[in-house]
């Protein structure tokens, strides 16, 4: 086969595959040179290349910087998880919210100018954890650093969340659903499964709903410290950890962590 028929509208059935090719001369794994043609990284012959394209051995290839430059930064993503969704792993048949992290549902708002690519997705786990009946802001990253920043144990990064409770029971006439001794039995005064809570600061951000700001991030602790004090949740969204706000973020899509942007 010549080499003029080794562009993107050679027959399939011809050549070489060209990640082959690529990883034979050293260019790149074959999982690499796939996630590069996907992304529009690569060119045979001066033409952009296609997945499952199949080329002549001496086929000219060329490889955009931005495959190097952009495989080699770890991401951080941003995401606005919707309920139904476990943060980690799939259990129960829930999807994991990193399935979410698609070119689709990018939030057309983000200006970050990465582009969109699966090597994006190899090892991007989350930094924290959102319950499968909660929203809001979680944090998916391929870096280490930023892993250890958000959940390590003495993390001092604060996340905050709004939670919309109700009473667990009737309050007697006349009283509140939520006492001063109960509101500063959230601030500093309970514990779960024999531990002291870190001091939390709870106020009310309208009549059926609190605002929490923690700096732990214990097993569904939110739910446990209301319950803790009569009180049950309905619906709980982080907005925020450190200084990273959820913002404009619609629920289910997803953007990219600015490189201004510190939690």
């Amino acid at each position: 086969m010549s080499t003029q028929q080794s562009g993107p509208d050679a027959p399939q059935g011809d050549g070489v595959r060209l990640s082959k090719v690529m990883a034979e001369r050293g260019l790149a794994s074959r999982r690499e040179a796939d996630e590069w043609i996907e992304a529009g990284w690569v060119r045979v012959n001066g033409q952009v290349a296609v997945l499952g394209l199949r080329v002549a051995p001496d086929a000219r290839i060329d490889i955009d910087p931005l495959a190097r430059t952009q495989q080699a930064q770890r991401v951080t993503v941003l995401l606005n998880k919707p309920i139904g969704y476990v943060s980690g792993q799939a259990e129960d048949g829930y999807q994991p919210a990193v399935t979410l992290v698609t070119a689709g549902n990018r939030w057309a708002e983000d200006k970050t100018p990465l582009k969109f690519h699966h090597g994006h997705l190899r090892s991007l786990a989350p930094a924290g954890r959102l319950d499968i009946d909660s929203t809001g802001l979680l944090v998916l990253t391929q870096d280490g650093r930023v892993a250890k920043a958000l959940i390590g144990e003495d993390s001092p990064v604060e996340k905050e969340y709004l939670v919309r409770v109700r009473p667990l029971r009737p309050a007697p006439q006349g009283e509140p659903w939520l006492n001063g001794e109960a509101m500063r039995a959230l601030h500093h005064g309970l514990e779960l499964d024999g531990r002291r809570l870190k001091p939390a600061r709870v106020s009310w951000a309208n009549e059926d709903q609190l605002r929490f700001v923690l700096r732990e991030g214990r097993k569904r602790q939110i739910r446990r410290m209301c319950e803790l004090v009569g009180l049950e949740v309905t619906g709980l969204k982080r907005v925020r950890i450190g200084s990273v706000v959820l913002g404009k973020l619609p629920p289910g899509q997803w953007r990219y962590l600015r490189p201004d942007e510190r939690f």
